[in-house]
């Protein structure tokens, strides 16, 4: 089973390995570890914590006897590097699509209502906002192609996982170039950054499974693109339209490496040091929705689980162009925070035709980007030092359309509603002023 290990090495070695002009090579981290077959292609890094100093690496432990295995493990400790511990680096991949009905409606109708003419009348198109696509990757001339104008992908920051290659912008036409599409209905002057995160088809059976450690070592260098920006300006916006969908991909829930229920999770750990510098961070709910689950879902109950559940992150439930959610959208409650999904956004469109000419943008996949290029949009005019990620998910909660009865775990707080989002915030100017 692959797994993640957190090292707590001597000072020299982490002062070197948080230094970016310094390499240091796994095998310097790790040392003899028993039982722990070492990934010597996945670079080691610093996992922000408050009161300690950590290191990643990756590798395979074996599947016999695995709680001794990571009992031993555990254990190790020496004046050169302890164990601080052991966690499951679980397959993830895409949340596509459950069903084959008709799309409803179409990108321009989205656009329509988004009011995407009033957001960009207002300043509020994306422009000079990072908006990362952690997906498959994307191909810009096929976005274009659907788009009908120019696609900004911002190679420099940009990033490949280990054992990738490719150029940003030049992947494949696949479920990523979908993602791009759908974001950029409403934040067309967004960069965008390509992390083809689910290209690591290595450990996965599909074209789009990936490993959760490659999300892990994404966000690290997200960390850095977002510190790099002017505090004063500084926005990101990550979309991740994919997940865990089977407890056999992870650590049981109760022990220590478990990654679905368990916010000590390193991964878990950095998606809310980044959304605490700064970055909004956005998850799509997932399709094991109990009218109509994908295949894949082998949760008996609550489907929302790890960084989709995440309590920093928005986590997009799905609903048609006709505000009626889709049978697919996971429920909640979530595994790491109750109140999931937290709004819901459109999708099952005619869009970006990744898939053929007659298929709709589908999943709660779309419907993730679709508002992470809202609040792209809202960026570009707000960025994080005037209202604070944790501000901004209140505010799209708290101007979402409502169910009657308020919250519920199918439409989450409600429908994004573009029209109180502006006058909202068109409030709190004034107020400010």
């Amino acid at each position: 089973m692959r797994a993640l290990i957190q090292i707590r090495p001597s000072a020299d070695l982490f002062a070197a390995v948080a230094d970016p002009s310094v390499t240091v090579a796994p095998s310097e981290v790790a040392g003899d570890l028993p039982g722990f077959e070492l990934d010597s292609g996945f670079d080691p890094f610093s996992i922000p914590h408050p009161t300690d100093s950590l290191v990643v690496i990756r590798g395979e432990v074996g599947d016999d006897d695995l709680d001794n295995t990571l009992s031993q493990l555990s254990g190790i400790s020496s004046e050169h590097r302890s164990v601080a511990g052991v966690f499951a680096d679980p397959r993830i991949e895409s949340t596509i699509t459950c069903g084959d009905t008709p799309a409803v409606g179409t990108g321009q109708d989205v656009q329509k209502l988004f009011r995407t003419d009033e957001l960009a009348a207002a300043g509020m198109d994306g422009h000079g906002v990072a908006l990362a696509i952690v997906d498959t990757g994307i191909n810009v001339a096929k976005v274009q192609q659907v788009h009908g104008g120019q696609v900004n992908i911002d190679t420099q920051r940009s990033w490949n996982p280990p054992g990738v290659t490719g150029t940003a912008g030049q992947f494949p036409v696949a479920h990523g170039s979908m993602c791009a599409y759908d974001a950029l209905l409403s934040a067309p002057q967004a960069a965008l950054l390509d992390l083809p995160v689910l290209q690591s088809k290595k450990q996965g059976q599909t074209q789009m499974d990936g490993l959760l450690s490659d999300a892990l070592a994404a966000y690290n260098h997200l960390r850095t693109v977002l510190t790099d920006q002017p505090e004063a300006t500084r926005s990101l916006v990550v979309t991740n339209s994919w997940g865990a969908f089977s407890p056999d991909w992870d650590f049981p829930v109760g022990q220590p490496g478990n990654y679905s229920d368990n916010p000590n999770h390193p991964f878990n750990v950095i998606v809310g040091s980044l959304e605490q510098a700064g970055a909004d961070i956005l998850f799509a709910a997932g399709n094991c929705g109990r009218d109509c689950p994908d295949s894949r879902c082998a949760y008996k109950d609550h489907p929302i689980g790890g960084a989709n559940s995440h309590p920093s992150v928005l986590t997009i439930g799905g609903v048609d162009t006709k505000g009626q959610r889709v049978g697919y959208s996971s429920q909640g409650p979530g595994r790491l925070s109750d109140k999931k999904p937290d709004v819901c956004s459109y999708t099952h469109f005619l869009g970006s035709t990744v898939f053929g000419a007659n298929d709709p943008d589908t999943g709660t996949s779309a419907a993730c980007p679709v508002a992470a290029g809202l609040v792209t949009a809202i960026r570009a005019v707000h960025p994080a030092s005037k209202l604070s990620p944790a501000q901004l998910r209140s505010l799209l909660q708290s101007t979402a359309a409502a169910q009657p009865g308020g919250f519920n775990y199918d439409y989450g707080y409600g429908t994004l509603d573009t029209g109180k989002i502006l006058a909202e915030l068109q409030k709190n100017a004034a107020t400010r002023a």
